[in-house]
């Protein structure tokens, strides 16, 4: 793993910068972040999230943490993204969700103290996806332990350098909307009708409609064991992730969501927008989203 930090980090030289003021051509330029060049690769992010219209609790839980990782050589973008959702009909799923997300976090984040806050290094000895796989197992057994009978979905994103890894187990989603605008679905519900679709027993046109569209097949508390889906891929300059719960996908077609974030490249912006769409569809369900995106 050390020779993987050390291939990431580049040497740059600093610059002299000349400070002069913005003409306000060039402030409306920063702020829709139109032309945005950055020397070196930049992570950033924000999330959203709301309630909803019809539920009288939030069962949602997410989390985001963006950094980066400084050395000698060169800065490398670090960044890792959280959605859970407690099992709706299932005892206390907004604690489940909240013990899971804290337990994955601070498994992951524990594994690069070292890198991210200059302390006395900290051999890692395993790949980035065993990290992930680790970090869920923890979370099913402390949900397990402390809210038996519950559960919750979790899917998330590590970013490092130009990679990201996913895990992912449940009905949340992540979303790659790559530089040249086309949207792709990375997750793979673990829902039963998902299962009859794949099947050929359901069309994707009635397993929209089925009653039975929120029953899990997987998901963090339920079962001896998890079997997350574990991954890694590019993660392209200019490319945006998006995390979400089946509160926003349930009600907002993959084509709006496209349209909302292209059509607005301030993230913190995409995200209210994609909430509030969500809320103006009814808001069935509780509403998390999670954009992040590496500009340079």
């Amino acid at each position: 793993m050390k020779r993987f930090f050390r291939r990431l980090l580049g040497y740059e030289k600093a610059d002299s910068a000349v400070t002069a003021p913005l003409s306000e051509q060039q402030i409306q330029a920063i702020l829709s972040n139109k032309g945005l060049e950055m020397e070196l690769p930049q992570l950033i992010s924000a999330c959203g999230q709301s309630i909803g219209k019809q539920r009288d609790t939030n069962e949602d839980c997410l989390f985001a943490f963006t950094a980066t990782i400084g050395g000698p050589r060169g800065n490398v973008p670090f960044g890792l993204y959280i959605v859970a959702d407690g099992m709706g009909g299932h005892q206390d799923g907004e604690i489940a969700s909240n013990a899971a997300i804290r337990v994955f976090a601070g498994n992951v984040v524990r594994k690069f103290t070292s890198y991210l806050f200059g302390l006395p290094p900290q051999m890692i000895d395993e790949s980035l996806q065993e990290i992930m796989l680790g970090a869920m197992n923890e979370a099913h057994y402390t949900i397990q332990r402390q809210v038996p009978g519950s559960g919750t979905t979790l899917t998330a994103a590590l970013v490092l350098g130009q990679q990201m890894t996913i895990a992912h187990v449940g009905d949340s989603r992540a979303y790659l909307l790559y530089p040249d605008g086309r949207l792709d679905l990375l997750t793979r519900d673990h829902s039963l009708v998902k299962r009859l679709e794949e099947l050929g027993q359901l069309t994707a046109a009635e397993a929209a409609m089925s009653p039975h569209r929120n029953v899990l097949i997987r998901a963090l508390g339920q079962g001896d064991s998890v079997e997350p889906d574990v991954f890694t891929l590019p993660f392209p300059p200019g490319g945006i992730i998006l995390l979400c719960s089946d509160g926003l996908w349930g009600v907002v077609t993959e084509n709006d969501m496209q349209r909302v974030i292209l059509e607005t490249p301030v993230l913190a912006r995409a995200c209210y927008n994609l909430v509030s769409a969500a809320n103006t569809a009814g808001g069935p369900d509780n509403i998390s989203v999670i954009l992040a995106q590496i500009v340079g």
